[in-house]
């Protein structure tokens, strides 16, 4: 039997954040409202109603295209996508076609230990459709149980602006798949164009699979997957897919071209029609819009307002700050995060210029900190970074305590966790907790004498070659100290003690 590979392209969806929807004033913020509220004649295709085009959505779609190394085409045109679902008022969809805004870009992605170029074919804009809202009758029953039952349609989401995103044949695994998703999602948030929640539908994932014998190298038959609304559920469906067809080719039968679903309680993909090809839509230009004319100068003028990217952030990160390359991807991750580190080494550098403290080597500290404390924190507590309470300089401030050696690090986490609660300042919070480091020497000498005191038999072993037993005697010593001893010079004494004390 002969050895397959897959291969998959993907059409993302991806709702973008604009005020008012495409062609329209309405609002394009429904979420939670009640259906058909934020509709008018536009949206609703009422007789004699005219589109106008939402120039934030056009420009949001070029910002996209440029982050995604998209070429961006001098002219655009929308079109007249022709299909009929009951959450489709006018019959068709407006979309562009033939001239979309930008094409012929890339993502690269990392796939084991490669960097993958996956290709994107276009990226256009369009307008988003209704929504169906299946209802049976009697309590728990299904339409597919054959009971009566009805569909209510909610206009709030039609014409809502919609960037799909369609890339080459280019994936060869569901994890390579996956890894394209969460990169775009990434790119999206990072340039605020769109949420990209799928669980909330604001980004939504159609799949191309087929497999072939590797070497061969003309693609096998094309099958379209719908109604994936999570990376997990794409990932499983392009499993499942890819196996059903390896199994009916090993068998000796054909793969059919079809649009199937992914039934997510089955755990596999059912068929829910044939594959519409480019003419059954029936395309031909919108009569009712112009082209968009896009300049050079307003390409350059949204050019300037790309973001530092996550790939670019993490390079810097590691070249400039010295953090490793995992600790500068959890903080690249998301745009606010990156922005709270960033601004918390600024403001502990200005602190420490001013306190004549060396700033070197620091923003390892930040992050570990960030990674690490905060984000415990924040994941106890449900909270995001935008609601965090402490500033960037008020953790800069605490850190600054650590590195003058006024509080050890155990000391400092206590203060942080008040800290996240109320959002006080550090030194307020270590004063009147107490929590000042304990750096006097006589102190410390005591503590070290009564922890040696207190515990002969462990002494004993450890001067007879049990070595591991230091650092426990050291925990021992912090404790006596209240945690609050300074951690140098409480190793440094009790290395002292045990050398030059017999116990005898």
């Amino acid at each position: 039997m002969p050895t397959y590979e897959t291969i998959i392209g993907l059409e993302v969806h991806a709702q973008i954040l604009t005020r008012s929807k495409m062609f329209c004033a309405c609002s394009a913020d429904y979420a939670g409202a009640a259906p058909n509220t934020h509709v008018c004649p536009v949206c609703m295709a009422l007789p004699g109603s005219l589109p106008v085009i939402n120039r934030a959505a056009v420009e949001k779609t070029i910002l996209a295209g440029l982050a995604l190394h998209c070429t961006i085409g001098p002219e655009a045109v929308f079109a007249r996508k022709n299909y009929h679902y009951a959450d489709l008022p006018k019959g068709y969809q407006i979309s562009q076609y033939e001239l979309p805004l930008c094409h012929d870009g890339w993502i690269e992605i990392e796939a084991g230990a490669q960097v993958r170029r996956i290709g994107i074919t276009r990226a256009h804009l369009e307008e988003d459709t209704g929504k169906l809202v299946h209802l049976a009758e009697g309590a728990g029953a299904r339409l597919s149980e054959g009971r009566g039952g009805y569909t209510l349609v909610d206009l709030n989401r039609a014409g809502v602006p919609l960037l799909e995103i369609v890339t080459q044949p280019d994936m060869r695994s569901p994890d390579e798949a996956y890894a394209y998703l969460v990169k775009l999602q990434q790119i999206l948030r990072y340039l605020e164009v769109s949420t990209a929640d799928m669980e909330k539908g604001a980004m939504r994932c159609e799949a191309n699979v087929s497999v072939r014998p590797v070497g061969q190298r003309e693609f096998g038959t094309k099958v379209e997957i719908k109604n994936l609304n999570s990376f997990r559920s794409v990932r499983l469906a392009l499993e499942y897919e890819s196996g059903r067809q390896v199994a009916l080719l090993e068998r000796g039968e054909p793969v059919i071209q079809v649009t199937m679903g992914w039934d997510e309680a089955a755990g596999r993909t059912v068929v829910q029609r044939g594959k519409e090809s480019a003419h059954d839509y029936r395309y031909f230009p919108e009569p009712d819009l112009p082209p968009v004319v896009v300049g050079r100068a307003w390409v350059e003028e949204i050019r300037a307002r790309l973001p530092e990217l996550p790939d670019a952030k993490v390079a810097r990160y590691v070249a400039e700050l010295g953090l490793d390359p995992r600790e500068a991807r959890l903080l690249a991750e998301n745009r606010r995060v990156a922005e709270y580190f960033e601004a918390t080494v600024t403001a502990f550098e200005n602190q420490a210029r001013a306190k004549n403290l060396a700033a070197e080597g620091w923003p390892r500290a930040v992050a570990n900190w960030i990674t690490g404390e905060l984000f415990r924190l924040m994941n106890a507590t449900g909270t995001g970074i935008e609601a965090v309470k402490p500033s960037p300089a008020a953790l800069a401030e605490l850190v600054g305590l650590v590195a003058a050696g006024q509080i050890n690090l155990n000391s400092a986490k206590k203060a942080f966790e008040v800290m996240f609660e109320t959002g006080r300042p550090a030194a307020a919070i270590v004063q009147e907790l107490g929590l000042a480091q304990v750096s006097d020497e006589d102190a410390l000498t005591a503590a070290v004498a009564q922890t040696l005191a207190k515990f002969p038999a462990e002494v004993a072993r450890y001067r007879a070659g049990e070595q591991k037993l230091f650092g426990w005697l050291i925990g021992q010593v912090m404790r006596e100290t209240q945690g609050k001893g300074n951690p140098a010079m409480v190793r440094r004494l009790l290395e002292t003690a045990l050398k030059t004390t017999n116990g005898g």
